[in-house]
C-alpha cells in the first residue's frame, strides 16, 4: 500500500549519503530525507543528525512514481512558529516635521553638521585624486602604440 501525502511515520534509516537519508518505512518501501529535510538548522553533516539502524519519525512529503519524499523537519508541530517573521518591538514612529515655507532657511540641526563634514571630506578626497598619477591620465588612453 503506498503512503499518502502528508502522513507520518516512523521509519529506520537504512543509509546515510551527503545528500540525505534513506529510511526503510513500515510498508516495506523505502524513501529519502534530503539534507534539506534533516532539521531547521544548516546542515552540513547528515551524521551528525540520524545514523545507520536509528528510527525516526518521517513526514511524507511528496510521491513521484517509486521515489518517496520524506521530511524529518516537518514532523515537529512547532514549524509553523518557526517560520513566522519574529515579531518586532513595536517603537513610535518619529513625528513628522512641518515643510519649510519657501524662501526661508532651515535653522542648522545634527544633519546640517553631517553635511558640512561630508563636503570637506568630498574637497580633500577631490584634491588627493587630482594629486595621484594614476588618475592624472584620466583623459587619455591607456594603451601603447
Amino acid at each position: 500500500m503506498q503512503p499518502e501525502v502528508g502522513a507520518i511515520l516512523e521509519g529506520k534509516v537504512s543509509g546515510v549519503t551527503k545528500f540525505g537519508a534513506f529510511v526503510n518505512l513500515p510498508d516495506g518501501k523505502s524513501g529519502l530525507v534530503h539534507i534539506s529535510e534533516i532539521a531547521n538548522t544548516y546542515v552540513s553533516d547528515i551524521s551528525q543528525y540520524v545514523s545507520v539502524g536509528q528510527t525516526v519519525k518521517v513526514k511524507v512529503i511528496g510521491i513521484n512514481g517509486d521515489k518517496i519524499n520524506l521530511s524529518i523537519k516537518r514532523t515537529e508541530e512547532s514549524v509553523p512558529e518557526q517560520r513566522r517573521r519574529p515579531e518586532r518591538a513595536h517603537q513610535p514612529r518619529p513625528e513628522a516635521k512641518p515643510a519649510q515655507p519657501a524662501g526661508q532657511v532651515a535653522e542648522p540641526t545634527g544633519d546640517q553638521a553631517f553635511e558640512d563634514k561630508l563636503k570637506q571630506f568630498m574637497k580633500e578626497s577631490d584634491s588627493r585624486i587630482a594629486g595621484n598619477p594614476m588618475y592624472a591620465d584620466r583623459g587619455r588612453s591607456r594603451r601603447r602604440k
